[in-house]
């Protein structure tokens, strides 16, 4: 069984058709890229996915934890990372945060993943925009997800931050987890991507290998 099949998926607002029987099907330890335009369906088709919506009519079947990275990150800039990692899911000893306990998890998480974050104290509110990406997929994996979707995650990035961030994909990949990467870069999304899945008016168009010459990007 794939890790995920989402079979004839529908959702409507009001008089808007944002998803129109949408098949898409995940691999365990796959990058996909998922592109297309603004209103091409690609973040509502990842929430119907994510559990933050529920589709009209069609299946959903997962077999593993799906975690979103949204693109505001819903990071905790006054908290500082090992915080953050565990913001609502705290770990306890006794009556007291397991403070120590915590701060040990995400050692050995950042240290996993290639995290380059020296001071696990230091607040989110210091860290630069690829560290702050990293901290919140860091979040994801935290609690065991088999599957990360990322919601244009360098989008106000720079080129150097950006690659930090690709970089953290091909070690989610190295680790057999399976990524979702929504993004407007195509050229991002062919270095990191074995398949690029490309969305139009709720629709997928286009779903094909990396490098395929019928993988689609934004040229049409």
């Amino acid at each position: 069984m794939s890790l995920v099949e989402m079979h004839n998926i529908h959702k409507t607002f009001g008089a808007v058709k944002a998803l129109d029987g949408v098949d898409l099907q995940i691999d365990a330890g796959e990058v996909v890229g998922l592109v297309g335009d603004n209103a091409a369906g690609k973040s509502t088709l990842m929430k119907v996915l994510s559990g933050a919506y529920t589709a009209d009519t069609g299946t959903v079947h997962t077999n593993g934890k799906v975690e979103m990275v949204y693109q505001d990150l819903a990071l905790a800039d006054n908290l500082d990372v090992t915080a953050n990692i565990y913001m609502g899911r705290e770990k306890l000893a006794g009556p007291f945060l397991d403070n120590k306990g915590m701060e040990g998890e995400v050692r050995k998480l950042i240290n996993r993943l290639r995290i380059d974050i020296a001071d696990i104290r230091q607040l989110v509110a210091t860290l630069s925009g690829g560290q702050r990406q990293a901290v919140a997929v860091g979040r994801a994996m935290a609690f065991d997800a088999q599957l990360v979707i990322l919601d244009e995650p360098t989008a106000s990035l720079s080129p150097e931050a950006a690659e930090h961030v690709l970089d953290l994909i091909r070690t989610l990949k190295g680790h057999g987890i399976a990524v979702i990467l929504i993004n407007h870069r195509t050229d991002e999304v062919k270095r990191v991507a074995d398949r690029m899945v490309t969305m139009r008016h709720g629709k997928i168009i286009s779903d094909a290998p990396v490098g395929a010459p019928t993988c689609d990007g934004l040229s049409h």
